[in-house]
């Protein structure tokens, strides 16, 4: 499978070394349920705050490389089955029967559960306030200002169900919490109670459907930008140029550059080969990488912290590549 390389994108000042952003594939985290893509999202339990929509929304938008992950069955479809089979008779069927509607329309798993928690809370307090009364501030009032703090949680009980098997794949209790904070002499905007429910119900579904999705984390990692051996008055401009090729993103030229200078310098250059490895990594070429960044450290003489993250980075990304690669083809 061919895989877009996402790790492109632009170079950060950090103080006086730049640092390039670099994508990495991640497999989903819960690996039993990769095969699971052809999906039914049954409408939760007391779900008074969206969330079976708002799963059921995202679990469709989920991409990797681009592509559609999962095949989502509509719960109008679902709904229909069930009063077909006549298993509906209170508006809530057990799971055993969501299960086999699911199995009759080829879903392979059944998103299921219930919200266990869905409160907005105000609570009061004040603050103590300074005010000048003269320009020399000699004479000065202080006063209370009374303030609000606004506290909202959502949980949910989330459920995953292979439905060829009946197993579970995955269940487990997923909470977000958060605190919001007003003084009535601010202008600062706070969300107001449906609209904080709300929110913390979107970060539990897109928590939710990334566990199921391969993805991908970003990092920055740093480039060298100094020569470590003597480099002639051409090998400095081969560095600096490439560099600067880097910064405008064009990592094509950039990589010409450091192989001509790691050509140029006999090999024995790690900054050369390391920026290489660099260049590979944010290309996807993550063999290509390894041996570069193995080559640099070869070269260098003494322990060279970059180097030795850059190494253990790359083993990491191999391996998650790997899996993730695993779970796409099945």
């Amino acid at each position: 499978m061919k895989l877009v390389a996402l790790a492109l994108v632009f170079l950060v000042f950090t103080g006086c070394s730049k640092t390039v952003r670099i994508a990495s594939l991640q497999p989903a985290e819960i690996d039993r349920a990769a095969g699971a893509k052809r999906i039914a999202v049954y409408t939760f339990r007391h779900d008074t705050v969206g969330l079976t929509e708002k799963i059921e929304t995202k679990a469709a938008a989920a991409r990797v490389d681009g592509k559609p992950w999962f095949t989502v069955i509509s719960r109008g479809d679902l709904s229909k089955i069930l009063e077909e089979l006549r298993l509906q008779e209170s508006g809530l069927a057990d799971e055993e029967q969501v299960v086999e509607a699911g199995k009759l329309l080829g879903a392979t798993a059944l998103i299921t559960g219930s919200v266990t928690a869905a409160d907005a809370e105000d609570s009061y307090y004040t603050e103590k306030r300074f005010e000048c009364l003269d320009k020399k501030c000699k004479e000065y009032n202080i006063f209370d200002v009374s303030c609000m703090e606004r506290s909202a949680v959502v949980s949910a009980h989330i459920r995953l169900v292979d439905i060829a098997k009946g197993e579970v794949l995955f269940a487990d209790t997923l909470k977000r919490s958060r605190h919001w904070n007003r003084c009535f002499d601010s202008s600062t905007h706070i969300p107001t109670k449906g609209e904080a429910l709300d929110l913390l119900a979107n970060e539990i579904a897109d928590h939710f459907i990334q566990r199921l999705t391969p993805h991908y984390t970003y990092h920055e990692v740093e480039l060298l930008e100094e020569p470590d051996i003597d480099y002639s008055a051409e090998e400095k401009k081969l560095l600096k140029n490439a560099l600067t090729f880097i910064e405008h993103g064009r990592y094509d030229k950039a990589e010409q550059l450091l192989g001509e200078l790691l050509r140029s310098t006999g090999e024995q250059s790690y900054v050369a080969a390391y920026d290489l490895g660099v260049v590979k990594e944010t290309k996807g070429e993550l063999e290509a990488a390894r041996s570069l960044y193995l080559l640099a450290d070869r070269n260098c003489p003494e322990p060279n912290e970059t180097i030795d993250a850059a190494i253990v980075r790359i083993q990491q990304s191999i391996r998650a590549k790997e899996s993730a690669l695993k779970q796409m083809n099945q």
